[in-house]
């Protein structure tokens, strides 16, 4: 028996997932928090562990956008979803309100299931071109593009969970061999 996925599209639908649940867990977790402790600086990159939450969803809606230009209809990457302030930076805040952020990452968690469900292996090999946040534009195969996209969150997902921990709040197991099948 082999479970082996059938091509990248699998792979990524697979993270999607992972992606959603992780999440519900570490804004679950915080939620043991109050507002104070969860925005107060613990000497991480983005400072707290609302501000590593925020840089998270601004890196999936940044790249999301540049997804959205991928010759697929993708009505899930809709002008909700993709929303942004003008860009100050990578550690600027999205929304200040915890619920707030937790309900906009739900919906974009929501969002990215939809994206990669579009997906094909002819997609995911085809050349991608896309402008950084610095005005540089950049090809590479779109596979590069999705992986770091999935390695992003979940390098900044591991931030957050040692920051809930350092904060007494145990977030569980957050293993991706552990993600619940759809």
């Amino acid at each position: 028996m082999s479970d082996l996925p059938a091509s990248l599209v699998d792979h990524y639908a697979w993270m999607a997932r992972y992606n959603a649940w992780f999440n519900e867990r570490l804004y679950a977790s915080a939620l043991a928090l109050d507002d104070a402790e969860r925005k107060r600086d613990r000497g991480d990159f983005f400072g707290s562990i609302h501000g590593t939450l925020n840089h998270l969803l601004l890196g999936d809606k940044l790249w999301l956008g540049r997804f959205a230009e991928l010759p697929v209809p993708l009505p899930m990457l809709d002008a909700e979803v993709l929303a942004l302030p003008p860009f100050t930076g990578l550690g600027m805040q999205l929304f200040e309100d915890f619920e707030t952020l937790r309900l906009h990452r739900a919906q974009v968690d929501h969002a990215i299931q939809g994206f990669v469900a579009q997906l094909t292996p002819e997609l995911v090999s085809a050349d991608f071109s896309y402008t950084t946040t610095r005005g540089a534009t950049r090809t590479q195969p779109c596979w590069r593009a999705l992986s770091h996209f999935f390695n992003h969150q979940t390098h900044h997902r591991g931030q957050v969970t040692t920051l809930l921990m350092q904060a007494g709040i145990d977030p569980g197991d957050t293993d991706l061999l552990l993600t619940p099948e759809a």
